[in-house]
């Protein structure tokens, strides 16, 4: 099967890629499509267009200060942009280390980092001076193992970040990271540090929006999937399929797969991220359909096209509680890498509220796959011819399938 991806190409002009945010987050444009009908309103009126005493699901993960600048004594700055932990391996654990931990990261000007050479930076932190190190573990053609480590064991990684790291704000802002993005590139109800990119559809919410979508009985749920660079990644292959997709980390709590269960049919997810986190949810229940006992949990890209899956949205739910019942556990962890394109078969998600995505991106597939091949392509005309601002920064849709 070829999956051609200049069949998710179109043409974004500079000036609609927004560089800022607007004033108040929720005096964004709302672009709504529904049973092929589109119009549009502010962000500020969203639970108008949300049915009464539904689900909406927001990602809660935090945006974290991820990259570190060291400068050489030649005078070389080397930038090195934490992707994700490696030792320890979770997020929490490696936020809270206490004298050193290992990421996976980028490095920029990496040609100016011999492999011998250690990298230290001078630090002030609550009045304490601490000396942080880098070093290379390992290189892969992709990404460096780099071994971070620091002279005081009173200091956690996580407050090195805070106080020496910068905000990673997408790389087609082209423009260095501001004050003001410290507070613009977080959702309000951001909780979990851990993504390298913020789940930018949530961006556009507000306490005012809470209140109006509390007054429609309309219940919030949370997931938590850290959002990792390979989001801005283009699709570089011709044919889509032969793309190999990002891999990132969620969880999501039990109580929260419960109001998925007693909300199966009216779930919003609020962006890719949510979308990503909830459809990969029902594969771990066909999972654990053929082995109860699992305990490590991993959906890969093409796992919704292997193989006829036969069980109900319901089904698949009822077999991560009965696993979590049955382990007493708080929560589901799980990596995934799925791809969703068009053939995907929608399980828990009947509708997206997500921004205006980049050209021959998994992301537009990802659209496609949930209105329609011709649909997205009349959706981004009219958002094109209608003055909505794209990308990051840009105004937000309400999808319905």
């Amino acid at each position: 099967m070829v999956l051609n991806i200049t069949d998710y190409n179109y043409d974004l002009p500079d000036d609609r890629i927004a560089k800022y945010p607007v004033n108040q987050r929720d005096k964004s444009k709302l672009l709504i499509y529904q049973n092929g009908n589109i119009s549009e309103s502010f962000f500020s009126e969203i639970a108008d267009f949300l049915p009464e005493k539904s689900l909406l699901v927001v990602n809660n993960t935090r945006v974290i200060n991820a990259r570190l600048i060291f400068e050489k004594q030649t005078g070389a700055k080397i930038e090195i942009f934490c992707l994700k932990p490696l030792g320890p391996a979770d997020y929490e654990h490696a936020l809270l280390a206490d004298k050193q931990c290992q990421w996976e990261c980028l490095i920029g000007n990496f040609k100016k980092w011999r492999k011998e050479d250690v990298l230290v930076k001078s630090i002030l932190i609550n009045d304490i001076q601490i000396n942080l190190s880098a070093k290379i573990i390992e290189t892969s053609e992709n990404s460096q193992r780099i071994l971070f480590s620091w002279d005081n064991d009173q200091i956690i990684f996580a407050q090195i970040l805070n106080t020496a790291g910068e905000l990673p704000i997408p790389p087609y802002l082209h423009r260095k990271t501001q004050r003001n993005d410290l507070i613009d590139y977080q959702t309000v109800y951001a909780q979990i540090d851990g993504s390298v990119a913020a789940p930018t559809a949530g961006l556009h919410f507000t306490d005012s929006v809470f209140n109006s979508l509390k007054n429609k009985h309309i219940q919030l749920g949370e997931i938590t999937l850290h959002v990792g660079a390979g989001t801005f990644q283009p699709v570089k292959t011709q044919n889509a399929l032969e793309h190999t997709m990002h891999e990132e980390v969620f969880s999501v709590r039990k109580k929260e797969i419960e109001k998925l269960f007693e909300n199966l049919g009216k779930i919003t997810a609020v962006g890719t991220t949510t979308l990503r986190t909830l459809e990969s949810l029902y594969y771990i229940g066909c999972q654990l359909f053929e082995n109860p006992n699992q305990n490590n949990f991993f959906v890969s890209q093409n796992s919704p096209y292997e193989k006829k899956h036969i069980l109900t949205a319901a089904e698949s739910l009822e077999n991560i509680l009965i696993f979590l019942n049955k382990n007493n556990y708080t929560h589901i962890a799980a990596r995934t890498q799925i791809m969703i394109r068009p053939e995907y078969k929608f399980q828990f998600t009947d509708s997206l509220i997500t921004n205006f995505h980049q050209p021959r991106s998994t992301l537009l597939l990802l659209v496609a796959a949930f209105v329609g091949q011709n649909e997205w392509k009349k959706i981004y005309n009219y958002a094109l011819s209608h003055d909505f601002r794209f990308l990051s920064y840009g105004d937000s849709s309400l999808l319905k399938r």
